[in-house]
Formats: structure tokens, C-alpha cells, sequence
């Protein structure tokens, strides 16, 4: 079995001081924090719905990695009011016709990690990851060199979301 070595992930995901374990409590959610604030650009916070975000991923797998997440701090769907988890739903079906669009993206991965035994990296506050696939997007760098080559700009990302995104409303 091959391990992706990711280090620079665990100081965001196990960081007990600003609350990104698994038992972040609401007050101290990097996410909700995020939320909270003014800041939607420093944050990566693409765009607010009524029960809903959608924010570029701080630590993507691939260009265009967003993760959609309801404002209410919940680990799992079942805790989530059905009138959210049908927004999560729209959401996730317009984002992927967006990513598309804008990224020229030629398949969409979308996926759920519900607690830290699923791979879930803030098992605290549920989120949904959509990930921009194009044909031959892998290469031999993950499997003879190790390494992923992730050759894009995060702010670059950003605003061509975040224009793509200014158009979508549920």
C-alpha cells in the first residue's frame, strides 16, 4: 500500500489551540471562525448561502478543490434540518456544472468524509470536497517520482471561482 506523506496538513488539522481537532467545539472551528468573520477573501470563502458556504480548499489535492459546508456546526447529515441538507444537495449539483465551466473541467469528484475513521480531516464540522478532474490528469510523478505536482495558483483559483460563483443562486 502507497501512503501519501502530507505533514503540512496536520499543524491545520490537529491544531488544539484554535480548535481543528476532531472535537472542535463551535466556538474554536476553524471553519466556523472563518465563517464568522469579514474576511471572505483571506478566507478562501468563495460564496455565503442562506445555510450554506462553499470555500476553496485551503490545502487542495487538485486545482479548483472546494469544499460546500453548512453553517451549522454538525459532524454528520442526519443532524443537519432537511431544508440544509437539500441546499447541500443544489449546491453541490450547481457547483459541479460551475466547475466545469469555469475550470474546463472534464469530471467532478465529489465526496463526504463523516468522521475521523472515514479520512475526514476536521471530523467536527461536516463538509462536502468536490475535486476538478480533466482526462490524463495523473502522471507519473505520484508513482515513480512520489510527489504530486499541484501547479497552479491558489489566489489565481479564487477569483476565477469566485466570478463563476457570483452567477449561481438557489
Amino acid at each position: 500500500m502507497k501512503i501519501l506523506y502530507a505533514p503540512w496538513r496536520s499543524e491545520y488539522t490537529n491544531d488544539t489551540k484554535e480548535g481543528k481537532n476532531e472535537g472542535a467545539s463551535e466556538e474554536s472551528c476553524v471553519f466556523c471562525n472563518q465563517f464568522a468573520s469579514d474576511k471572505d477573501v483571506e478566507h478562501g470563502i468563495i460564496k455565503r448561502f442562506d445555510h450554506s458556504i462553499i470555500i476553496l480548499n485551503k490545502y487542495p489535492y487538485n486545482a479548483g478543490h472546494i469544499l460546500i459546508l453548512p453553517l451549522n456546526h454538525v459532524d454528520s447529515l442526519d443532524k443537519l434540518a432537511p431544508k440544509i441538507r437539500a441546499e447541500l444537495m443544489e449546491l453541490i449539483t450547481a457547483s459541479v456544472g460551475t466547475i466545469k465551466m469555469a475550470l474546463k473541467a472534464e469530471g467532478v469528484n465529489v465526496g463526504i468524509n463523516i468522521g475521523k475513521a472515514a479520512g475526514a480531516g476536521i471530523p467536527a464540522h461536516l463538509h462536502i470536497h468536490l475535486l476538478p478532474r480533466w482526462n490524463g490528469d495523473t502522471n507519473f510523478m505520484p508513482t515513480i517520482g512520489k510527489t504530486k505536482v499541484i501547479s497552479f495558483d491558489l489566489n489565481t483559483i479564487y477569483e476565477t471561482l469566485s466570478k463563476a460563483f457570483a452567477s449561481v443562486t438557489l
